[in-house]
């Protein structure tokens, strides 16, 4: 009941004021489990793309949303909850990505939708990176479940980093045909066989999405990138001391006269 209150409100707000457009709703069963597959660009995915199914879909989420303390913690907490999200720790590297998949399990076996983001993560810079084959691709082959390709298009363009308030304009949602991986079932401890799976549905999320393909990780880019920002700083940095040294000189120096 509260999720389908957090759908209405929630779902009918943002789509009053940010009209987001989607193709392909027909590729979602009406009933029956399925994996929805997505690019991760934005925050607002997850409320975004529930919002325009007619179904309950769930994702994972960092167990920190739901045992944060405090009434913002506790409120924090019942949002996420109410917008059919499921806590997992990720902190625990093998350990919490099998929690991730028991979650995705247990939900398709209720005969439910399940969404997962590949990447893993967030990207850093709008192109697509690299599937994990640790999650998707494992649920997909315990299961059998059909996976659904999904590209988010444009969600990060509404609030970048640093940015305060949300910018008004209409992200848009392209969901491709199911893929069937029941070849594959009873393989989900194949590694080529997971990396195989795991890279056509990613190759799929690509011709949606229409964005640049990365074969690295996202959280490697994301490494990358902070590391280079650091090299940067420090480079700066080091720029800008040299320049205040080379400025001060002495009062003879800055006379023309020679010292002493």
């Amino acid at each position: 009941m509260f999720y389908g209150a957090m759908k209405l409100s929630l779902g009918s707000l943002l789509k009053v004021t940010f009209r987001p457009w989607v193709e392909g709703l027909e590729n979602i069963p009406k009933e029956g489990p399925a994996i929805l597959a997505s690019n991760h660009l934005s925050f607002s995915d997850s409320f975004f793309f529930p919002a325009m199914l007619d179904r309950k879909v769930t994702f994972i989420a960092k167990a920190e949303y739901f045992t944060s303390p405090g009434i913002k913690g506790k409120l924090t907490a019942a949002f996420f909850k109410g917008v059919g999200q499921l806590p997992v720790d990720r902190s625990g590297g093998r350990g919490a990505g099998d929690a991730a998949v028991r979650s995705g399990i247990e939900v398709l076996e209720r005969g439910e939708l399940f969404g997962i983001y590949p990447e893993g993560t967030r990207s850093p810079d709008g192109r697509l990176y690299r599937g994990k084959p640790g999650g998707l691709a494992r649920i997909a082959l315990a299961t059998g479940a059909p996976v659904i390709p999904v590209a988010m298009i444009d969600t990060e363009k509404i609030q970048p980093p640093g940015k305060l308030l949300p910018k008004l304009m209409r992200p848009g949602i392209r969901i491709g045909k199911p893929l069937d991986f029941s070849r594959y079932q009873g393989m989900e401890n194949d590694r080529f066989i997971l990396r195989s799976v795991t890279d056509e549905v990613m190759y799929e999320i690509m011709k949606l999405s229409g964005q640049e393909y990365v074969d690295i990780y996202a959280t490697a880019a994301k490494r990358q990138m902070a590391e280079a920002a650091k090299a940067e700083a420090a480079r700066a940095k080091a720029e800008a001391r040299a320049k205040a040294g080379g400025e001060a000189g002495t009062p003879d120096e800055k006379d023309g006269r020679p010292g002493g």
